[in-house]
């Protein structure tokens, strides 16, 4: 068991930020709703408060009960977790005469405090709310400030307890990673002994214990995710394993061949089930996000159901479920609400009778490729894209008709190969191709046309929580445009999607 820092989840953007800077100081962390706060053992180490879009003066305001926290543990309250220590502390807060979101420096910083230690003067912080703390209680110190924001900082003297109103966590706040070093490492004491290596081993070990002699059945899609399960599975008890790679003719242009191929040399036992027209057969008339999304799941669990009884005696189902997907899954009052469904967590049928073992539900995505490479996979396959479990579906927006799949796999094909031929595709976190709902006219030769229209999406990211979009260049980008127009018929014109996330999600549906 491995010592962990806990976050406390307020409904922050910059949540799941702060879980991985965290984790890249080596030491394991876990986000909880701030009103489902778990079992405090002897390996928690300390705990985070995080921000969030309330103000701790609204009457519906997050109130986490911290009487098995303060004082017994390291604290520390981030933006809205400051405020709440101050406000409901006996101190005060206010609405801030201007919103104070942004760049600020600080202009005061007490070199004596732990917390605060080999902060620079005048380093630049990130600050990202619209109340202000206005008072503090008699037995609060102040450790750090700006130019606007005199309570920038705090501790609760004779406790380990502390306060920030900027976000250590994101990339603006420059010495952010120093600072969180200080709690974490000095303050809170943790060994800093979470690494991919480690995290292999002791989940092959795992999952010996866990599973014994049983078989277990794997879905494969042929990403990094369900890649790393299967390998993890496969050292842990060899030939009990059965990965099954469903086409659900939504794939990329060749994937499915492509990906049955390069499971060879990797020593999993791999089922190929070929069920394009059962999918599409379902997907027919169906345009809403939702529909289509459940009607691609609940035809993967037909199948994959059909295809797992056919194997003599499964009693477990293995998924590649990863962090994200748990947390953007859960749907508490306010904190991590549910943005869309999931493929890939619930919605198991109980007619399946199987248990469920998920190897990689506690890492993000950049941890799982760093586990698949301390475990010998090939960087081919662990630098891939992620690609959306319902596949092509959900980047056609509108109906789904086999002439709409065939040309945007061949409008996908274009662009993925051209951001490789350019030395662009391991610099994009995720680049896909979205078939629009619309026509436009435009002029081939001396005729006039009408046809559809693509957008080309890539992004920037290092887990999926937040993204924002790639620079790419405008040679590359006219390359590509040209090539798709030319050469897929049925498209006429090429725009490029320049959204971050948030507001908009990586995915249009």
């Amino acid at each position: 068991m491995h010592e962990k820092i806990i976050i406390l989840d307020f409904g922050s953007q910059y949540t799941q930020l702060i879980a991985r800077r965290v984790r890249e100081l080596n030491v394991y962390c876990e986000i909880h709703p701030f009103n489902k706060i778990p079992e405090l053992n002897n390996n928690v180490k300390g705990v985070i408060l995080s921000g969030s879009p309330f103000s701790v003066r609204d009457t519906n305001a997050p109130y986490p009960d911290l009487s098995n926290i303060k004082k017994k543990f390291p604290l520390l309250g981030v933006c809205y977790g400051a405020q709440f220590l101050a406000h409901n502390f006996g101190g005060e807060v206010m609405p801030s005469k201007h919103r104070e979101y942004g760049r600020a420096r600080l202009d005061f910083i007490d070199t004596d405090s732990a917390l605060m230690k080999g902060i620079q003067q005048n380093s630049q912080v990130w600050m990202s709310h619209g109340d202000t703390i206005t008072k503090i209680p008699d037995n609060y110190k102040i450790i750090t400030s700006t130019a606007d924001v005199k309570f920038g900082g705090f501790k609760i003297m004779d406790e380990q307890t502390y306060g920030i109103q900027f976000h250590p966590e994101v990339y603006h706040t420059e010495q952010g990673k120093q600072l969180l070093e200080n709690f974490i490492v000095h303050i809170c004491g943790c060994k800093q002994d979470w690494t991919p290596s480690a995290f292999a081993e002791e989940t092959i070990k795992e999952l010996r214990s866990k599973l014994g002699n049983d078989k277990v059945v794997l879905g494969l899609s042929g990403g990094v995710d369900s890649s790393v399960a299967g390998i993890l599975l496969h050292k842990a008890i060899g030939k009990n394993l059965t990965c099954i790679f469903v086409d659900n003719g939504l794939l990329r242009k060749n994937e499915f061949e492509k990906v049955l191929e390069s499971y060879k040399d990797m020593g999993l036992n791999v089922i190929g089930v070929n069920a394009k027209e059962k999918f599409l057969s379902q997907l027919k008339g169906k345009s809403d996000p939702e529909e289509k999304r459940k009607a691609i799941g609940r035809v993967f669990i037909e199948i994959f159901d059909e295809e797992a009884h056919k194997i003599k005696e499964v009693k477990w189902l293995a998924q590649g479920t990863i962090y994200p997907d748990v947390i953007e899954s859960i749907s508490v009052n306010g904190p991590s609400a549910t943005i869309k469904s999931h493929h890939n967590v619930g919605g198991l049928p109980e007619k399946m009778h199987l248990k469920v073992v998920e190897p990689l539900r506690l890492l993000f995505k950049d941890e799982v490729r760093r586990v698949g490479a301390s475990i010998g996979i090939k960087n081919e396959l662990l630098q891939r894209h992620p690609f959306p479990g319902p596949g092509l579906a959900i980047r056609i927006l509108g109906d789904i008709t086999p002439e709409k799949i065939h040309i945007l796999q061949e409008v996908d094909n274009i662009y993925i190969e051209g951001l490789k031929q350019y030395g662009l595709y391991d610099k994009v976190w995720q680049a896909g191709v979205i078939l629009l709902p619309v026509q436009s006219v435009g002029v081939m030769g001396d005729e006039r046309t009408y046809e559809n229209a693509v957008a080309l999406r890539a992004v920037s990211s290092t887990d999926g929580m937040t993204a924002d979009w790639s620079h790419l260049p405008y040679e590359f980008l006219a390359d590509i445009s040209n090539k798709i127009i030319n050469n897929v018929k049925g498209i006429n014109r090429v725009v490029y999607d320049i959204s971050s996330k948030p507001p908009a999600t990586i995915e249009w549906e």
